[in-house]
């Protein structure tokens, strides 16, 4: 009969293989190890490394192209900006002058009006507490809010650029030009000229 003792490893066969799988399993995982340690970079070796000069002159040409880039927007934008306010100032005036224009044109409707009542003042027809004061009084109210202003009066200095002289009467004395009898007042709506003072002037006597 067999003896199972027959089929055991001896106890220093066992321990001389153990150890020496135990190395053989050993020694290359360490090695292995070694070898990844080496070839890992940290972050403080990233960091640390020189950039070179090509890297140094491809920054240095990203940042000159950025810093034309920004100054060819702002320069535009100063352009737009000032394009801008040129309109505006533009269109602001352009409004004011057709406003003055509407207003002119609505005042010299009244210029007919206002004569008529001029000569029915004078004529003494215009008594106060009649209606037909009352209607001329709310006539020149609408001529005064739209602005309209009558010039015009005897003495006056003549000025061409106002005053239309209808007829010149030569006057002893009178050393200027001057306003002798309003014949028809002149009319204006802030600075454009509505109808100019029809007049009589004295020159000087010769």
């Amino acid at each position: 009969m067999t003896d199972p003792k027959d089929f055991e490893e001896p106890e220093e066969g066992r321990e001389v293989g153990g150890q020496g799988s135990g190395a053989n399993a050993s020694g290359p995982a360490a090695g292995a190890g070694d070898a990844q340690d080496a070839d890992e970079l940290t972050v403080d070796d990233i960091l640390n490394t020189a950039p070179s000069d090509d890297a140094l002159a491809e920054d240095a040409a990203e940042d000159a192209a950025l810093a034309d880039a920004e100054h060819t927007l702002l320069v535009d934008l100063k352009r737009l900006q000032a394009e801008y306010a040129n309109y505006r100032r533009r269109t602001e005036d352009q409004r004011g002058v057709e406003i003055q224009r509407a207003k002119g044109e609505a005042a010299k409707g009244l210029l007919p009006v206002l004569d008529d009542l001029d000569r029915a003042a004078q004529h003494g027809d215009l008594q106060e507490g009649t209606p037909f004061a009352a209607i001329a009084e709310k006539v020149r109210s609408v001529a005064e809010r739209l602005g309209v202003v009558s010039y015009g009066e005897k003495g006056d200095e003549f000025d061409p650029q106002q005053h239309e002289a209808i007829f010149q009467q030569p006057t002893p004395g009178v050393e200027k030009t001057v306003v002798l009898e309003v014949v028809e007042v002149g009319y204006r709506l802030g600075d454009v000229e509505l109808r100019p003072a029809k007049v009589v002037v004295a020159v000087p006597a010769e």
